[in-house]
This record gives C-alpha cells, sequence and structure tokens, in this order.
C-alpha cells in the first residue's frame, strides 16, 4: 500500500491556574501569553517538539531535493507518517534542532512507483504505469505480431466500453481465407496486475530490466532426474549452478559420490512469470486420402492383381483454432471443413484363384510348337534319357502339369540350366539346357504356364528343350504323354 505523508493536528491547551491563600494575587503580566507548539511523530514515535511546522517541511524537502539528482524522472515522497500535535501552553519548551536532527536520521526516501505482480509473484516496480504497461508489450511482441497486439487490444478496449449496454457488443474476430491465419486473442497464462506503491528508489526498472526480468522468472525448487554417464559438474552447468551450489541443495552428495541412472537431485530453475498464450485462427486446404476398393475375382490367380481404376484425392478446406504458448504450439483443434473435391475411390481386382499344386495327371507339350529332334533311347552309345525338341514357334518353356518346383538351378552333369517338377501324382519332369529359368524352388506352377527359355546350356549341339518324364521314381517315354 502506498505510505502518504500525514499532517495531523491534536488541540491541548493547558491551563494554569493560580491559587492563592490569605494573600492577594498579582495580576498576570503582558509578556506570560499562550503560545502554540508542536509534538513531532514519526510513524507514531515521539520525537520531540517544535514551535514551528515549517521547521519540519524543510527537513523534508532539504531531504528529497538531497536525493533526487541521484533519480532522475523517479518521484520520490517520504515512506513514513510523520504527524503533528500542537499543543498551547505557557512559557514553551521546545528544541528545533534536535527533533529535526532525529528525523532527519529516522527518515526514509522512497519513491512513488506501480509494482508489476503475476500470479501474487512480484516481477519489478517502475516509475510508472506506462513503464510497466510497456514490459508487458514488449514481453507479448516477442511472439507475436506488434500489430497484431494492437489490433487485439482495440478490440478488448472497445469490448471493455460496451460492457453493460443494453445491447452486449459481440467481438468480431473475423474468418480467415484459405492460407490465411489470424490471431483472434492475446493473454498471459496468469494474471498481470498493474497497482500503485512506494518502493526502494534502487529498486525501480527500467523498461530494458523489466523485460530481462520477466523473462527470465522466479527461481523454483526442482528434482532432476540423473540419465547415463551424468557428472554433478553437467548436472549443475545445465541449472546455472556451480558444483558448490548444486551440493548445498543435496547435503548427502559430496563430489565423490557416485551418481545412478534415475537417482533424484535437487536442483533450482528459473520459471517464466507466465506465458504468452495467443489463440490462432487458421484456414487450410486440406487433401483427402482416396480409399482402395477391392474387387475378387477367380478369373485371376491369388497373388496377381491390376489397377481397375486409378485413385485420386479429394480436397477439403480446414478451419482450425491453434494455441500457442511464448511461440510453441500446444494445442489444435478443428472448428470447422467442407469438402470442396470428393475423392475417387482406387479400384483393384485382385485374384482368388489357387493354382494346386497337384498334377492333372493330363500332360501338355511343354514347348510352344517344334517338333522331336531326338526320341527316348540309345545314341551314341549311351542311353538318351527324354526326348528333344526342336524348331518351336517362340521359345517359351512351358509346365506339363499343374506342380511344384523342386529345383532350378544349374547343372554340371551336362543337363545345363535345369528345372525339376514334382506333381505330386508320383510323376515328375524335367526340362534341360535352358537359356534362363523363369521359377524358383517351392513355386507352384499352373500346367502350360511359362517356367523358362529354350536355349543350348551344358552339352548341347544347338537349341533345343530335352524333356524327361518319370511316374514314381522311373523314367517313362515322354511320348506316352505329351505329343506334339
Amino acid at each position: 500500500m502506498k505510505h502518504k505523508r500525514k499532517w495531523g493536528f491534536l488541540s491541548k491547551t493547558a491551563i494554569m491556574t493560580c491559587l492563592g491563600v490569605g494573600i492577594s494575587l498579582n495580576p498576570v503580566q503582558a509578556e506570560d501569553t499562550l503560545e502554540t507548539i508542536y509534538h513531532v511523530y514519526i510513524d507514531g514515535e515521539h520525537l520531540g517538539k517544535i514551535d514551528d511546522q515549517d521547521v519540519i517541511q524543510q527537513v523534508i524537502d532539504d531531504k528529497l531535493a538531497k536525493h533526487q539528482n541521484n533519480y532522475d524522472a523517479i518521484e520520490l515522497t517520504i515512506g513514513e507518517d510523520i504527524t503533528f500535535i500542537p499543543e498551547m501552553v505557557f512559557n514553551p519548551k521546545y528544541n528545533n534542532e534536535k527533533v529535526t536532527k532525529k528525523l532527519d536520521e529516522q527518515m526514509t526516501v522512497m519513491a512513488d512507483a506501480v509494482e508489476l505482480n503475476i500470479a501474487n509473484e512480484t516481477v519489478g516496480y517502475f516509475k510508472d504505469e506506462e513503464t510497466a504497461e510497456a514490459v508487458l508489450k514488449a514481453y507479448t511482441t516477442k511472439y507475436v505480431d506488434e500489430n497484431e497486439w494492437e489490433k487485439i487490444e482495440a478490440i478488448k478496449q472497445k469490448s471493455a466500453a460496451d460492457k453493460g449496454t443494453k445491447e452486449k457488443q459481440k467481438q468480431d474476430k473475423g474468418v480467415p481465407d484459405v492460407g490465411e491465419t489470424i490471431v483472434t486473442d492475446i493473454a498471459f497464462s496468469k494474471e498481470a496486475v498493474i497497482s500503485e506503491e512506494t518502493a526502494d528508489p534502487d529498486e525501480i526498472l527500467t523498461e530494458k530490466q523489466g523485460i530481462q526480468m520477466l523473462e527470465k522468472g522466479t527461481l523454483q525448487d526442482k528434482i532432476h532426474a540423473v540419465k547415463e554417464g551424468e557428472v554433478l559438474g553437467e548436472i549443475a552447468g545445465k541449472y546455472d549452478l556451480t558444483t558448490e551450489e548444486l551440493l548445498e541443495l543435496n547435503p548427502d552428495l559430496t563430489e565423490e559420490t557416485v551418481l545412478k541412472i534415475d537417482q533424484e537431485i535437487n536442483v533450482t530453475e528459473y520459471d517464466a512469470f507466465a506465458q504468452v498464450v495467443v489463440t490462432e485462427k487458421q484456414a487450410v486446404e486440406e487433401s483427402i486420402p482416396f480409399k482402395t476398393e477391392v474387387i475378387e475375382s477367380e478369373d485371376m490367380y491369388k497373388g496377381e492383381e491390376k489397377v481397375k481404376q486409378e485413385g485420386k484425392d479429394g480436397k477439403k478446406e480446414v478451419l482450425y483454432e491453434i494455441k500457442k504458448q511464448n511461440g510453441k504450439q500446444t494445442a489444435k483443434e478443428s472448428l470447422d471443413e467442407a469438402v470442396t473435391e470428393e475423392p475417387i475411390n482406387k479400384v483393384v481386382i485382385k485374384g482368388t484363384k489357387v493354382i494346386s499344386s497337384r498334377g492333372t495327371g493330363d500332360m501338355v507339350w511343354p514347348a510352344v510348337g517344334g517338333y522331336i529332334s531326338s526320341h527316348l533311347g540309345e545314341r551314341w552309345g549311351r542311353m538318351h534319357k527324354g526326348i528333344d525338341i526342336a524348331r518351336p514357334s517362340n521359345r517359351n518353356i512351358l509346365a506339363a502339369d499343374n506342380g511344384v518346383i523342386e529345383s532350378a538351378d544349374y547343372n554340371d552333369g551336362g543337363y545345363g540350366n535345369k528345372i525339376v517338377m514334382n506333381h505330386n501324382n508320383g510323376m515328375k519332369t524335367i526340362y534341360a539346357h535352358l537359356s534362363s529359368i523363369d521359377v524358383e524352388v517351392g513355386q507352384v506352377v499352373e500346367k502350360g504356364s511359362k517356367i523358362g527359355v529354350m536355349g543350348s546350356t551344358g552339352n548341347s549341339t544347338g537349341i533345343h528343350l530335352h524333356f524327361e518324364v518319370y511316374k514314381n521314381g522311373s523314367l517313362k517315354n515322354p511320348t506316352e504323354y505329351v505329343s506334339e
């Protein structure tokens, strides 16, 4: 509360009566008249008596003038309450010099100031309200454009002026265009109050000092959980503490203490007095992802798929409300949205047809056309175990029946690139001298599908397919199962 000098007066009249016993009284002499003196009090404490109030005023003026040179542009005042009680007496006794000396010693010079207080924490004292307001504005405009701040302040002032009218004015915050962001509110996370106070002149802050104090905040006790590899000096440095200061906060620790992971250490850290909370509205155009529609088809094999219709993203306009604290986004809420272009679904056809790994028992010709250039039987002094097919219309090699690829690699025994198919019905087929192999071990293959390309690898005199058939492990004449 602001201290004020109190100049109080209480009347006190001393009536002196002379009584005579058996003698006559002499008349009162002219010089024995009543005079006024003043009892001087400082904060209720009696200092003495003076004969002239102006003596006290002069002491006060001298005291203020002496300090005023040191505090330019700050209005100074006396910090204590000084009061007088007048008394009318005959033959007054007083000591102006003694009283003024004691008064000068006990008076303190204070500044008429304003206090900036946030959530019952004093940020600082300033010479006037304008400086305190400037500090709040400078701190706020670190996180929001000054023009936006001025607009919001104007709206708030108009809203306050309109408050109480019959038809309360509604704050028109507008709606942004697509791609635009507008500020709809600016506030502190805690209440800021500016009030008149008296303060030590040395505690009066400039605008720059006030901004620094507001940014720095107040020192708070906190707990630090030790992380792997951290030592005391490193932890102290994170909180602007010396190792000695950290040890004072943790009496159970010494410089030799081995810290453990997650061990709790007492520290101190500055917390901001308040956060600048900025509310924005933002309008954006966003994509609406297309969905994929799957159609199953028995006309395609399982694992096969084709795109019947390409998908296309749609578009929508979304209005968001965004909250930021000291420039960092803390919340985002969708207020409204409107679809401007519907998405087009992607349509995919997926096969469901399953290839049987068991042969049908009815084999097909393993090439595209061609003729038998060499039959099963003795040839060049040794057994020729299959038939050779040459001169096809194209060189694709086809599976003779459904089955599983048992082997598919290069054979050093003269077959070159060779495929062995197990038809899981007692039958096996072999395809040799291929220029390339299109299947892999374990793959289930359908009758008539391409498994490789005719070639002349291994012991071969020209491009052809060497084809062998086995039943229950016994070599069979392929011509019993396939024909040109």
